[in-house]
């Protein structure tokens, strides 16, 4: 039995982790947390997911929801999973990070602690978009410069970072496919009079707007032909089940840094 503490428990997606993981035997949910001031605070986090009670209320503090957890699950905010990372390391938990978000030094500071214990680390834990991001990787690598490469991506009015972590991800694997540095290659804009578009540039463009749970597409473009892949996500199952086996992939890992291409064996 794993026993696993869910962090952002009362969000969109850690409600429905929250509704996987407590359908699964092998299971065990025995603490939730979310913000201070949370208008869930301590309520059952089975009553928020829609599952009934499990007798684990919501609390704030991590040291409280994650007592006997061998995993934790953290959907949160970047300043809040550092916090949470920070315990797990000092007490030897696992855990699975989908929040997004992160600046470049908030990331290298997350991924310094989590050498210190076992961490699946992910901006998209859906199966089908790391395979997509596959897919991309091989794709930029075999037509390689004659293609120009686009990436888009669309969200729900409330989602606060852009582009999206999946973006980003996508953007990456394509830049190492083709050799290129992705931090030097991106272009996140292009407003006015910008010129012709450069060759190795990979450019990113994002929309907000409605309920959109997540939507992404990379197009190669070359003369006279057009390779798109597209994933579009319908509701959020698919993520909170990639998650669930993230958790049984986790639990027992020698401490590391691994990513949702591990757990698939990629």
């Amino acid at each position: 039995m794993i026993r696993v503490s869910v962090t952002g428990a009362a969000g969109r997606m850690g409600q429905r982790i929250i509704y996987y993981l407590s359908g699964d035997g092998g299971i065990k949910i025995v603490g939730a947390k979310e913000a201070e001031r949370h208008h869930s605070l301590g309520i059952d986090a089975g009553i928020i997911a829609g599952v009934g009670e499990i007798g684990v209320p919501i609390t704030s503090d991590i040291a409280e929801s994650s007592f006997g957890a061998d995993v934790i699950v953290d959907f949160s905010s970047p300043k809040s999973t550092l916090l949470n990372a920070s315990y797990a390391s000092g007490e030897g938990k696992s855990m699975v990070i989908g929040t997004t978000g992160f600046t470049e030094k908030e990331e290298g500071e997350l991924r310094k602690l989590c050498r210190g214990f076992p961490c699946v680390v992910s901006a998209n834990m859906s199966i089908g978009v790391n395979v997509m991001i596959e897919a991309t990787r091989i794709l930029a690598r075999t037509l390689g410069d004659e293609y120009d490469v686009e990436i888009f991506e669309a969200h729900h009015r409330h989602k606060v970072d852009s582009p999206s972590g999946t973006a980003l991800m996508i953007g990456q694997a394509a830049s190492e496919g083709l050799g290129r540095d992705f931090q030097e290659v991106a272009r996140f804009e292009r407003h006015g009079s910008v010129g012709e578009r450069k060759q190795h540039e990979i450019g990113i463009q994002s929309l907000r707007g409605g309920d959109v749970v997540g939507e992404h597409t990379v197009m190669f473009l070359g003369e006279g032909e057009r390779i798109e892949l597209t994933h579009r996500a319908f509701s959020r199952d698919n993520f909170a089940k990639g998650v669930l086996r993230a958790v049984k992939w986790v639990y027992g890992k020698p401490p590391g840094v691994y990513t949702m291409k591990d757990v698939l064996d990629l």
